[in-house]
């Protein structure tokens, strides 16, 4: 099985049963991100961009990451794309921004989440659409990493 294979069953079984904000299956979102890299050529991407959330969402770790074999780099750029416990949203998108890959990946998640598609549907769509738009200030304001 390919990496990328691997981590699509992996997001696919760790978003088992969730909804997002508008009651769709989460699991189309980091698909939705996945297969943009995929159509840029950039398959590394594609499986940060699968694996985003599952820390963050689910009981997989990222020692459990490393132990099925996905590379450092992908395993770190998933670790700066992880929201800590009580970390601060904008603190949160400067730490995405400061990982190469985890940067281009964040300004994916963004984009996404801020479709007039998606929002429409959401209850809260005014809090969330400042959020996102604060999260993409910060990472537009945030220098990249050297």
């Amino acid at each position: 099985m390919s990496t990328l294979d691997r981590a699509i069953e992996i997001a696919a079984k760790a978003h088992e049963g969730q909804k997002d904000k508008a009651g769709e299956p989460y699991i189309a979102h980091p698909m939705r991100l996945m297969a943009r890299f995929l159509s840029a050529g950039q398959e590394q991407h594609a499986i940060i961009a699968a694996l985003h959330d599952v820390v963050e969402d689910s009981d997989w770790t990222l020692d459990d990451l490393r132990r099925e074999g996905f590379p450092d780099q992908v395993v770190t750029a998933i670790d700066a794309l992880t929201r800590r416990e009580g970390e601060d949203y904008i603190a949160f998108v400067r730490r995405a921004a400061s990982h190469p890959q985890a940067r281009f990946v964040k300004y994916a998640d963004l984009l996404d989440n801020m479709a007039e598609t998606r929002l429409a549907q959401v209850p809260d769509r005014s809090r969330l659409s400042r959020k996102y738009a604060a999260g993409l200030r910060t990472l537009n304001e945030t220098p990249p990493p050297v």
